[in-house]
């Protein structure tokens, strides 16, 4: 079962990776085109803040499992090993909760961007298809947070632990 996580993971990480290759590759594109040929790639604006947010959203769903978002364990440090699992449970299960609700509204704005078809400045095309990506980042976040939760829940998540990682990082 993990393997197939692992390898949704890497499939999710992959397509993050694309979207930054591609939003990186038109902004280059449309600085060379402005500043050096005086003509900017039409739509590059519009295109690559809708390809921002694709990015923002999948690199999120890869967080949303691998957990390598920062984190302070103030009192989560102190606690013992069954409260920690709880706190991080919770923590994990309002995470979900919020991811919801964002991909919930965000699918609103798909289908507000259909409905009224909302298009790009220069070249007229719909929004839609790149609102529906970041939708899908935000879909796929919720995915990997859902299974990191039930990780959690069933006790297969290692717990982090500060003391631990710093050790195993110590060269002496």
């Amino acid at each position: 079962m993990f393997r197939k996580l692992e390898t949704f993971c890497e499939l999710v990480e992959r397509v993050a990776g694309v979207l930054l290759a591609l939003v990186t590759l038109l902004i280059v594109a449309s600085a060379v085109g402005r500043y050096v040929l005086a003509t900017p790639v039409p739509d590059a604006f519009d295109l690559s803040r809708f390809l921002i947010g694709a990015c923002i959203m999948w690199g999120f769903a890869s967080v949303g499992y691998r957990g390598g978002h920062i984190s302070v364990d103030l009192f989560v440090e102190m606690a013992s090993r069954r409260w920690r699992r709880v706190i991080d449970l919770f923590a994990w299960a309002t995470l979900l909760f919020f991811a919801v609700l964002l991909t919930w509204k965000m699918w609103g704005r798909v289908t507000g961007a259909f409905a009224s078809n909302e298009s790009t400045f220069d070249l007229r095309l719909p929004v839609w298809p790149l609102l529906a990506l970041i939708w899908a980042g935000a879909a796929a976040s919720v995915i990997t947070i859902a299974l990191r939760v039930v990780t959690i829940a069933i006790g297969r998540e290692p717990l982090q632990n500060i003391e631990q990682e710093s050790a195993l990082n110590d060269p002496r």
